[in-house]
């Protein structure tokens, strides 16, 4: 049986971010992923928006970790050369009634520390996108947008220059918890058996299922596993948009938005639907849906313009109706057993924290060994 000082589970954005965090802080680490190539899950499948913390609750770890991982994702893409741009967004307001929410946002977001937004009127946002017919709008200058294919090679490759080794169609079959480590069985071409000081759970969607693979009191305080898949249409020719445009959040989510792609591609989403197993189908049916609510605030949308584009699924710790869940980063604190940390329904800001998720699981390990 091998011994090695970490082991992340999971390729993805996070899991790297995770592994590039431990790895240059000194530790030894290997990188399991199950599939033939990093990266190829929500990492894949997201708007690749970087967002500036505007909406979630003040103190959660969602708000703590957007907001700093914003500041440390552009220092990182600029100066490491990772495409990115600081496009910006409206928030719209396209009925009277809302007008009075964006005061309420801009209150809850400077909570979190972000004080950059900007109060539109009519004639303000008529001005900067000629397109849009709403009331009122907040711009948010810090919103903006990254090459997340560009930003995982990066942090794989200052990983892998710190030592981490990343191990493909390796998937973790069973582990237990084992005096001050965890056991982890692996399967692949080359079974194995790895002890590890410590365990960073971070394998997106199947986080919960992993998590009850792994032997320990840990398990009988595991969330249910729930899925919400969002689907995004596509629209053809080039938008009359230079912004990300966002309708004001809804229950479960933040509405069809559009969002603009490093090459100035526009896609609009995500239409959020609840399933009971991974399934990135994309129904060309539901154009009717998104149509009627771009033109709330497009009006002058061709329908024929859209067409069906990919879906994305995230992993949810609430069913249908709940309030929405604050990421789950569980360490020894948490849960008493040592050298196990799991990242759980660590959904969207995921993306544009993963730098201070990464920096938050290697201080839980900093900490618990010093």
């Amino acid at each position: 049986m091998e011994s090695v000082d970490c082991v992340v589970v999971g390729a993805g954005v996070v899991g790297l971010a995770c592994a590039q965090a431990l790895a240059s802080a000194g530790r030894e680490v290997i990188i399991l992923e199950r599939e033939s190539a990093f990266g190829t899950g929500i990492s894949s499948r997201n708007s690749e928006v970087i967002h500036a913390g505007l909406y979630y609750p003040a103190g959660s770890l969602k708000a703590r970790l957007c907001v700093e991982g914003k500041h440390m994702l552009y220092r990182w893409c600029e100066a490491r050369g990772v495409e990115h741009k600081r496009c910006g967004k409206l928030l719209v307001a396209t009925r009277p009634e809302q007008v009075a929410r964006l005061d309420a946002i801009t209150a809850g977001a400077a909570a979190n520390g972000v004080d950059d937004l900007n109060r539109l009127e009519r004639a303000d946002v008529a001005a900067l996108e000629p397109a849009l017919d709403v009331h009122a709008a907040l711009l948010s200058p810090s919103t903006g947008i990254v090459d997340s294919h560009g930003l995982m090679l990066s942090l794989l490759g200052d990983a892998e220059a710190h030592g981490a080794v990343l191990a493909l169609e390796s998937p973790v079959m069973s582990g237990r918890a084992e005096g001050d480590g965890v056991v982890l069985d692996v399967g692949g071409e080359a079974l194995m058996t790895l002890k590890a000081d410590w365990v960073i759970n971070a394998a997106g969607l199947d986080a919960v299922a992993l998590a009850r693979k792994i032997v320990s009191p840990v398990q009988s305080r595991l969330p249910v596993a729930r899925f919400a898949r969002g689907v995004y249409f596509t629209l053809s020719g080039k938008a009359p948009f230079s912004h990300l445009i966002y309708p004001m959040p809804e229950a479960g989510g933040l509405g069809v938005h559009l969002t603009l792609d490093l090459g100035g591609q526009a896609k609009f989403g995500p239409d959020v639907e609840w399933i009971d197993s991974i399934d990135y189908t994309v129904d060309p049916d539901r154009v009717g849906r998104f149509y009627d609510a771009i033109r709330h605030w497009w009006p002058d949308l061709d329908i024929a313009r859209l067409s069906p584009g990919y879906a994305g699924i995230r992993p949810k710790l609430v069913g249908p109706g709940d309030a929405d869940a604050d990421f789950r980063i569980d360490g020894p604190d948490q849960h008493g057993t040592p050298g196990l940390v799991h990242l759980l329904g660590i959904e969207s800001p995921g993306l544009t924290a993963c730098l201070a998720i990464g920096r938050h699981v290697e201080r839980i390990v900093s900490a618990t060994q010093a």
